[in-house]
């Protein structure tokens, strides 16, 4: 009997030899069959990318795989955790095969790079739209999550921010867009390596997807602290100077998303050899702030005046200025 359009279109661009002894079953039965290696918890994420909400039609599809894979991973780097698995859902209006095998090479380079392997998920016919979800582990009681921020902690952040919103603004309005933020909005890295030096060290973290403001302020609201920020502390890349246009752009680096950095907290006992650590995890460290009493993030110009960002962050559902 010859395979559905489906599952021809499954067994073209997403069937590969299994590239984990932990993958008991992957592709090509009802469901997967995994091993967890024992001491570790297994963690999950899921995240979903619909045309012209999170990318345009025209966008380039090896891009889009590396992206959709990527935020996924970040999660996992938030979290501390080893990326093991990932199951993709596509929604396609069309089969494609040139954006088809465009897609598949952007995914799987960036899967291969991190280790991870496709294990299964689904297809169906509709408007476009692309899911992944992303398993890994992280040994027991060493998980880093957002509810354990003390206050007198020293708040992190890594890499630099403001340059995928940049990067968005001014592809939105026709403008050109430097290499160096495009590659920021449409090809991120995600910091695994840090999640990882972070065990036990941080005691919190999130990544950077909806803004720093946003996010630290996540952590805030699990934790039960409040945060001061210094504005002027914030890392900006050189082309984010370059090619920012003044108080139109000024906001981007709190509240801009899509950046996928780390943010994180630190007691004083762990401050000690940061930088040293964010050079062995390939990434520069900033230390924006601190965790204080009281609720909210609290945000302080160069001479340390209070200031009201006009902007909060992105929020899926009310939308906001990139």
């Amino acid at each position: 009997m010859r395979p559905t359009p489906e599952f021809a279109l499954i067994d073209r661009y997403f069937t590969r030899a299994s590239r984990r002894a932990d993958t008991v079953l992957g592709i090509g039965d009802d469901a997967a069959l995994l091993t967890v290696p024992p001491g570790r918890c297994l963690v999950a994420t899921t995240d979903t990318m619909v045309c012209g909400a999170h990318f345009l039609p025209g966008d380039d599809p090896a891009a889009l795989g590396h992206k959709l894979l990527a935020v996924n991973l970040s999660d996992l780097a938030a979290m501390g955790a080893d990326p093991a698995w990932f199951t993709l859902t596509l929604t396609l209006p069309a089969v494609e095969p040139d954006w088809l095998d465009a897609f598949a090479g952007g995914l799987f380079a960036l899967a291969d790079a991190a280790g991870i392997e496709l294990i299964g998920g689904d297809t169906t016919q509709g408007p476009l739209s692309l899911t992944v979800q992303a398993l890994g582990t992280v040994p027991t009681g060493l998980a880093l999550r957002r509810d354990g921020a003390q206050m007198g902690d020293g708040v992190y952040v890594s890499g630099t921010l403001g340059d995928a919103a940049l990067a968005l603004t001014l592809r939105l309005e026709g403008a050109p867009v430097p290499a160096e933020l495009a590659a920021r909005l449409d090809r991120p890295t995600a910091r695994l390596a840090l999640g990882r030096a972070l065990r036990g060290r941080a005691s919190a973290a999130i990544d950077v997807s909806d803004g720093l403001l946003a996010d630290l302020g996540h952590v805030c609201e699990r934790s039960g602290v409040g945060a001061q920020i210094h504005l002027a502390a914030l890392p900006r890349s050189a082309a984010f100077d370059a090619a920012a246009r003044g108080e139109r752009d000024a906001h981007k680096p709190l509240c801009g998303g899509d950046d996928y950095e780390l943010c994180f907290t630190l007691p004083a006992a762990q401050e000690a050899g940061i930088a040293e650590l964010g050079a062995a995890a390939g990434c520069a460290l900033s230390r924006i702030g601190r965790i204080t009493a009281g609720r909210g993030v609290r945000c302080l110009d160069a001479a340390g005046r209070p200031v009201t960002p006009a902007r909060p962050g992105f929020d899926h559902f009310t939308g906001a200025e990139p």
